[in-house]
């Protein structure tokens, strides 16, 4: 079947850029429907959906626009518009994916529109500001894909073609492959920071799926972590096992490796069952490229590779971090339980370990039990949150909830196999 690709840009300005775009795409037997998102100028190439109806979508008229005379404030009613219009044409069933191209103003009411998309349709920025620390975690939809506009902020060239042609050829084969991810078995939510660092889910991935649950590990590296977060909010997850919260203790502490201001707070907004437990928050973690922040420069730091390097925190920071964690789950709206290891928090916290520090260690262990009681669930392990103890402990609490109709009941392959050998002998 075709597939229809969503168009959006400023077609006053980037009229040739876009209208290679368009050709590219038709070219491969795509069809398009253009969304101008332009202010100023008059679209010079036919568009579907006109400036106009952006701005009636903002509750806005493009003239009342223009008399504002501040370019951002306008733009940002347009992104609001246009946000709005490409959920309605995904919604109608008219585009099956969505590309834009801009600069900054391109590029931030791009993030809306790719917002207004569920996960699972594909949604592509041509951007001259692609991969930039301008583009803060939580602006990004949880499956956008990013293209560096090389050489193209003004007009057509043989650099920018090639990016154009590669984007063009991205969206619509995503199109023609993508896979909507259907849930026919409740989902659960993880956090982790690798598999070396912090084990447990090598233990829980086949114990849930056993009983019946597929499972979303998220690495929490700061992008990780934000796409964890809003499907979270959305209400994607059956549970969420949030063990990793080392992109809040991030966040609180300057880093940019960072899932955004909202870290820890999605699940409790939806009311998600959530179990948590404090993983690797006892170490910062800083891009490899970023200055060690003052405070923290007398301190022993590990070079893990040339894109992150960690600092170790002391124990009035860990205090201090404890406390934070307990203020956002006690705001959380549905069942919340915090499971703390006393033994450790992450591999390398074990005797002989590089990041060793049981003072440090026992005064969170501490100021975490001392928060969270009376306020958040708690259950207390003598032991490393790596051991078989830790995964024991939270299946337990899984049990529970699922016997109490906390947790919706998984569904094992087993029975999906019954299922559908009764379906075949009835027929």
């Amino acid at each position: 079947m075709t597939k229809t690709i969503l168009v959006i840009g400023t077609f006053d300005t980037k009229a040739d850029e876009l209208a290679y775009l368009i050709a590219r795409i038709e070219s491969q037997g795509g069809a398009v429907l253009a969304m101008d998102v332009s202010v100023l100028g008059q679209a010079a190439i036919p568009v579907g959906i006109t400036k106009h109806e952006v701005a009636a979508a903002a509750g806005t008229t493009i003239n009342a626009l223009i008399a504002l005379g501040e370019e951002g404030e306008a733009f940002a009613q347009m992104s609001a518009g246009a946000a709005t219009l490409t959920r309605r044409l995904h919604q109608a069933g008219r585009v099956d994916g969505m590309i834009a191209l801009g600069g900054t103003m391109g590029t931030d009411l791009a993030l809306d529109c790719a917002q207004a998309l569920p996960l699972g349709v594909p949604k592509y920025i041509v951007s001259t500001v692609a991969g930039s620390p301008l583009i803060a975690a939580e602006r990004m939809a949880a499956d956008v894909q990013f293209i560096l506009w090389a050489g193209g902020l003004y007009g057509l060239n043989p650099l920018c073609k090639s990016s154009l042609s590669q984007a063009a050829g991205a969206v619509l084969g995503a199109a023609r492959a993508a896979e909507p991810p259907r849930f026919d078995r409740p989902l659960i939510g993880m956090t982790s920071l690798g598999s070396s660092c912090l084990k447990y889910m090598k233990r829980l991935h086949p114990e849930l799926t056993r009983r019946g649950y597929d499972i979303a590990v998220f690495h929490t590296t700061g992008m990780g972590g934000m796409a964890f977060e809003r499907l979270a909010a959305d209400g994607a997850f059956a549970c969420v096992m949030d063990f990793s919260l080392q992109e809040l203790v991030n966040m609180l502490n300057g880093s940019l490796v960072s899932a955004g201001a909202d870290r820890l707070t999605g699940a409790g907004r939806s009311g998600t069952p959530q179990l948590v437990a404090p993983g690797a928050a006892d170490i910062l973690d800083l891009a490899g490229w970023q200055d060690i922040p003052e405070r923290f420069r007398d301190r022993p730091f590990h070079m893990h590779n040339r894109l992150i390097k960690s600092v170790a925190f002391n124990a009035d920071e860990r205090r201090d971090l404890a406390r934070a964690m307990a203020d956002r789950l006690a705001a959380a709206q549905g069942p919340t339980h915090f499971f703390l290891p006393k033994g450790g928090i992450e591999e390398w916290d074990r005797p002989g370990e590089a990041a060793r520090d049981p003072e440090g260690l026992a005064a969170f262990c501490e100021a975490a039990e001392s928060a969270m009681a009376g306020r958040i669930g708690l259950t207390v392990l003598d032991a490393h949150i790596n051991d078989a103890a830790f995964c024991t402990a939270v299946l337990a609490r899984l049990d529970d909830w699922i016997a109490a109709g906390i947790v919706p009941k998984g569904r094992p392959e087993n029975e999906d196999q019954k299922t559908a050998l009764g379906t075949a002998a009835d027929s």
